[in-house]
């Protein structure tokens, strides 16, 4: 990592749900909480618990030089609506398997 410069991730013990259009996309009580340096905290909510089958794959990806490339997922209205590095940097392979979207609601 760089100098100042911390990614840090716990098993989180919330429940998290994420609802987009009244349609339920995903929910999990065993998400992965990431903290990074800079950036609001993110939940990774394991593959299982996320309704892939709604989700069409993007042609979009990002680098990030502390994780790796992300590769996104859209809805017909939210494009690039979720993300996931199905190869991340050893410091974080605990996210590999894990999808992260923008909008995560906390329900317990």
């Amino acid at each position: 990592m760089t100098q100042g410069h911390t990614i840090t991730i716990e098993q989180g013990a919330q429940r998290v749900r994420v609802v987009h259009d009244g349609q339920v996309l995903a929910e999990s009580g065993r998400p992965l909480v990431l903290h990074e340096t800079g950036c609001p905290a993110r939940y990774y909510i394991p593959s299982e618990d996320v309704r892939t089958e709604l989700l069409a794959p993007s042609d979009t990806t990002t680098y990030c030089p502390f994780k790796g490339t992300a590769s996104y997922w859209s809805l017909p209205d939210a494009p690039d609506l979720v993300w996931a590095y199905e190869d991340p940097k050893a410091e974080v392979a605990a996210i590999k398997g894990h999808l992260c979207f923008y909008e995560v609601e906390v329900v317990g």
